[in-house]
């Protein structure tokens, strides 16, 4: 396969599904996630986080089918899997489901070589983000109240105890001062 595809830095909610061309009992080799691992490789991949990708044998998903584990697996829309249903049902062996987290937002581009080949891409659901109104009204935000005048503290007796005594240490120093200068 010699199509590239482009994977942006800021790329979310696509998933692509990848017919890989292995015998069923291999499949366990090409999960394995290590230095070496083969299918980052054939994806031509520079980045690649495993643990957003599934590899898989489309026997294993018996009563669901490969159009049912994308449709409640990565809520991909019922619209964007119509066309691609029955190819996707028919798909035999090995598949490999990447999501845009695998990419761990590094921009990179693929090219995708044997064993793999893409069936598609797809774009999870997204449910619109609303803001209702707050449930409590303690939840909503305050208004800044407008200063008032609190109310002052009367003074301790131990701050008014301090201050009488400054007073009379400053009388105090003022006729030391004064008798220093007359004796002088």
């Amino acid at each position: 396969m010699s199509d590239k595809i482009e994977i942006t830095a800021h790329e979310t909610g696509v998933v692509r599904v990848f017919a890989v061309d292995i015998p069923a009992d291999q499949i366990a080799t090409f999960t394995a996630r290590n230095d070496r691992w083969p299918l980052r490789d054939a994806l031509g991949a520079e980045t690649l986080d495993p643990d957003h990708i599934d590899v898989f044998d489309t026997a294993d998903l018996t009563g669901v089918g490969l159009p049912g584990y994308l449709a409640e697996g990565h809520a991909i829309p019922e619209d964007q899997l119509a066309p691609m249903r029955e190819r996707l049902a028919a798909q035999t062996g090995a598949v490999m489901v990447v999501t845009s987290r695998a990419f761990a937002g590094t921009a990179q581009t693929l090219s995708p070589r044997a064993p793999l080949s893409l069936i598609a891409s797809f774009s999870e659901a997204r449910s619109p983000i609303t803001f209702g109104a707050l449930p409590d009204a303690s939840a909503q935000p305050q208004q800044p109240e407008p200063e008032a005048q609190a109310p002052r503290k009367k003074p301790s007796d131990a701050a008014m105890s301090g201050r009488i005594a400054m007073i009379v240490l400053l009388v105090l120093a003022v006729l030391v001062a004064v008798m220093v200068w007359i004796a002088a």
